[in-house]
């Protein structure tokens, strides 16, 4: 069994103060998918005491990514950006276990890829968030997608462990 990702040392290509943003999200890709395996499609939406549901978690993990790296590459949202913020909580045919997971994995890979290409010096340089531009910087927006990001992994876990608990029991 390998060591948590964090304790496998530095990764190809991604600056050094940038580091532990890449450990965390690649850290959640590899719990999620521990997690889903054999996960039933028929239980993503389920919502156990009213929590949010693993689909709502699979999808708004990949959509934070996107939105919080556009942010800190300077950059608005995009209309397609926001039709994905709606539809986080909706089901449809293709929200399958699969196909979120492949989403999350896209939007992973295009995460890391944008920190390989983050020049450090640009770390403290502002960055508005949001239609009302609040203050962050690029070094905060990077943060907040990993501390965010592992934040809901754990939401995930324990919905899905509950979930599964249900149905054992039946």
């Amino acid at each position: 069994m390998l060591p948590e990702v964090w304790l496998r040392g530095p990764l190809a290509g991604i600056p050094a103060l940038v580091q532990p943003v890449a450990h965390a999200l690649l850290q959640a890709q590899e719990e999620i998918h521990e997690l889903m395996k054999d996960f039933p499609d028929a239980l993503l939406w389920q919502r156990p005491a009213g929590v949010a549901s693993p689909g709502f978690h699979l999808k708004h993990i990949a959509g934070v990514l996107d939105r919080l790296f556009t942010y800190a590459g300077g950059r608005a949202l995009t209309a397609q950006q926001l039709q994905y913020l709606k539809a986080e909580t909706e089901t449809s045919a293709d929200n399958t276990v699969a196909a979120l997971l492949n989403t999350l994995d896209a939007q992973i890979t295009a995460s890391i890829e944008a920190l390989k290409a983050i020049d450090e010096s640009t770390l403290t340089e502002p960055r508005g968030v949001g239609r009302q531009q609040l203050p962050s910087t690029v070094l905060g927006l990077l943060f907040h997608a990993a501390e965010h990001t592992m934040r809901h992994t754990g939401q995930l876990v324990v919905t899905v462990r509950v979930v599964l608990q249900k149905k054992a029991e039946g």
